[in-house]
């Protein structure tokens, strides 16, 4: 027997619908590189999103043919979110800060047929032109008045080509199964991969992070997405956000400038915003030098890498303001997990609390997780107990974009087993709540013990006379490897190795503390703002402990 139910197709045009009936004067507000403050409703994003559509219709395009962007978060990007994907072409996200061989080979890979491009990525697509085999046309994302000199012929300017078009266009239906959307990786061995999104695993995850525990976005909330529109979709704010009717503020190309990111939380109510702990410390700088407040601000969500136990603690000691740690991967949309406390923790200490919030969180609802040992035995979830960590769910990818689709297949993200194999190093408390303690390929093994690379850096990073610190193994002829720490020293600093071994071993387990501290200027960094450790293993290669 079967339910009695509608079979209606989840699509991300009836978020763009929905929105635009309910919510038409809800406001977005946008920083751009041809206007400090742009702003305007629902109702002219949903207009000029149809106008966009209508556009590309008449650019000889084809149902999935692939559309790619250079672009940064604001409202023009915004609308290539919802007029690509709603017309049944797939938006193609590509991440300006990779390098420039790695950007042309995403491009040529995923065969995009038109460029939208931001006027600050001109230099860029300028330099890559002549090597990009599959793009017919490039539209710049500005008006006539502040188009670019270029040396490129037929540009178009995006203004002038919404300009030719109405407004009326008929959002189609297909299958809920179309491709809506890519985002390739930023990994550091090999090519970038391709992974991409259905209609249908965007809507749902929209509905996932909309969820109370997750970002709370409501109609009356007042939402910054600081995390790039170029890494997995922002989030999925873009699509949770308009769903609900919260106002949007869009940071444009100063999403790392503090003075921009204080002014628009303060201006604009901001009560809600997502980002990588970098930017929470760009902010945090800014307000301490200036003696700024930001009382509307309640919660903000990190991610992509740890976030280190003194962003947490001055947010909520200094500025009274949650922060929620998430943990997930361009491969998962990326939601996977999200922390919030639970009942009956109400009377922690501030520093229980603060120590609990640097765990990445509950699953939501929708991924499933489970850690295994090295034979896939399934390991419980103790909190003590660690290994790989699998998930699988409705927006979960199963394959990569031109590669190989069968589980257990080396170029196939999922086992035999149907899980997902994350790459991560995790352990799961009896309450759900998980803690990544590496990568798989960064875990340090020592004397046939495991020890965390990401443990060892947020005990140095809390040093105050240490900026920044990286944890790799490196040889060693009785342990087979040992911890190195290599630190950024603060600025008018001078730290011995001896005097941070000795921290320490007041900070963790004596089998953990590292063999020896170097010293070094800056740390590499991924094109997504994460410590580069291939790079560091590589420039170590042939580090020898003291005797």
């Amino acid at each position: 027997m079967k339910g009695l139910m509608m079979n209606t197709q989840l699509m991300i045009s009836s978020i763009l619908r929905h929105a635009d009936k309910n919510f038409p004067h809800r406001e977005i507000v946008s920083v751009t590189a041809d206007n400090p403050r742009h702003r305007y409703t629902y109702a002219d994003f949903a207009k000029r999103s149809r106008k966009l559509a209508n556009a590309l219709a008449s650019m000889d395009v084809q149902f999935g043919d692939r559309i790619g962007t250079l672009a940064w978060n604001d409202y023009r990007h915004l609308e290539l979110y919802y007029g690509v994907s709603g017309s049944g072409l797939v938006c193609h996200m590509i991440n300006p800060k990779l390098f420039p061989e790695q950007i042309n080979y995403i491009i040529n890979h995923a065969e995009d047929k038109i460029l939208f491009v931001d006027v600050l990525v001109m230099p860029l697509v300028e330099a890559l032109h002549s090597h990009l085999k599959t793009v017919e046309k490039i539209v710049v994302l500005t008006d006539k008045q502040h188009m670019p000199d270029s040396k490129l012929k037929n540009l178009i300017c995006y203004e002038e080509l919404l300009d030719q078009f109405d407004d009326n266009y008929q959002w189609p239906e297909f299958d809920e199964n179309t491709a809506a959307g890519m985002c390739y990786t930023s990994g550091t061995t090999g090519n970038p991969k391709g992974v991409v999104y259905s209609h249908r695993s965007t809507v749902l995850h929209a509905y996932a992070g909309s969820l109370p525990d997750i970002t709370n976005a409501s109609c009356n909330s007042v939402t910054m997405p600081i995390v790039p529109m170029f890494h997995v979709n922002a989030w999925g704010i873009p699509y949770a956000g308009i769903m609900v009717g919260s106002k949007l503020v869009m940071p444009g190309p100063k999403m790392a400038d503090g003075e921009t990111l204080h002014s628009l939380i303060e201006t604009e109510g901001v009560t809600n915003s997502s980002g990588v702990p970098t930017i929470w410390l760009a902010l945090l700088d800014y307000l301490d030098k200036t003696g700024n407040k930001i009382p509307t601000l309640q919660c903000v969500t990190a991610g992509g890498a740890a976030c280190p136990r003194n962003i947490i603690k001055r947010f909520k000691l200094d500025y009274q303001t949650d922060v929620k740690q998430g943990w997930g991967m361009t491969e998962m949309s990326p939601l996977g997990t999200v922390f919030v406390l639970s009942p009956g923790m109400e009377n922690l200490t501030d520093d229980e609390e603060i120590d609990l919030r640097l765990k990445q969180g509950k699953s939501v609802f929708g991924v499933e997780m489970k850690i295994v040992d090295e034979q896939n035995n399934e390991l419980p979830w103790d909190g003590v107990a660690f290994g790989a960590l699998k998930v699988k769910g409705p927006w979960i990818a199963t394959g990569y974009y031109g590669m190989s689709q069968t589980p257990g297949d080396k170029d196939c993200p999922v086992d035999s087993d149907g899980w997902m194999n994350t790459g991560d190093v995790a352990t799961i408390d009896p309450l759900g709540y998980l803690q990544i303690t590496d990568r798989t390929k960064d875990v340090i093994k020592s004397g046939g013990e495991w020890i965390s690379s990401i443990d060892i850096e947020n005990a140095a990073i809390n040093h105050p006379q240490i900026a920044e610190a990286a944890a790799i193994g490196r040889y060693h002829p009785k342990w087979t490897e040992r911890p190195l720490l290599i630190v950024v020293p603060a600025e008018n600093t001078n730290l011995s190795s001896a005097e941070i071994i000795e921290y320490l071993q007041q900070k963790m387990h004596k089998w953990a503390v590292p063999d020896d501290v170097v010293f070094i200027d800056e740390l590499p960094h991924t094109a997504t703002g994460k410590l580069n450790k291939l790079a560091l293993r590589e420039k170590y290669e042939d580090y020898q402990f003291p005797q």
